[in-house]
């Protein structure tokens, strides 16, 4: 796992690097605002057209139907993905190893048996007896439980379990 200290570190450089790249873009376009103006006004269909704001809508604009739609994609895509990923939060793995009983899928970097590290054919056959002797040793008290309860049981002839007895008001 990584040092969370480092983890910080790193989201603070990727930040301030990100900034910078903000900040110096947001400059240039100061310094050369005529040609960023005329780029985007020629891009986006606002520049010499026969009334006000029709080559947007007969350009850019008409894509912004578009934009919802791979916007909506972008979102089942994203939902699906977060359903199947890793529970440990910040981690994007998908995780196919349940922890806790089913109630957590973790990648193999994040569940507790293989500390980190990806499961050799050995943990998967030991991990395998243990869950074949646990699962043996639940049918067996299971087992024993059920015998118990039909020694107490009182014989009841041929009624069916969970049957009432026939009462005066029935005949």
């Amino acid at each position: 796992m990584q040092d969370p200290s480092r983890a910080v570190r790193l989201q603070l450089i990727g930040i301030v690097g990100l900034s910078l790249v903000v900040a110096a873009a947001i400059v240039g376009w100061v310094f050369h605002a005529g040609v960023v103006d005329h780029w985007l006004a020629v891009h986006t269909g606002t520049s010499d057209v026969s009334g006000v704001y029709y080559g947007f809508w007969s350009g850019f604009g008409s894509d912004l139907a578009e934009f919802g739609i791979l916007g909506a994609i972008g979102t089942g895509v994203y939902q699906l993905v977060k359903k199947y990923n890793c529970h440990e939060p910040r981690c994007w793995r998908v995780g196919t190893h349940p922890a806790a009983g089913g109630q957590f899928l973790l990648c193999y970097r994040h569940h507790p048996d293989y500390r980190g590290t990806k499961p050799t054919h050995d943990l998967i056959v030991r991990m395998h007896q243990e869950h074949a002797e646990h699962e043996g040793s639940l049918r067996d008290r299971l087992h024993e439980l059920n015998k118990r309860l039909a020694l107490q049981a009182p014989d009841s002839g041929n009624v069916a379990v969970g049957a009432e007895e026939p009462t005066a008001t029935d005949t």
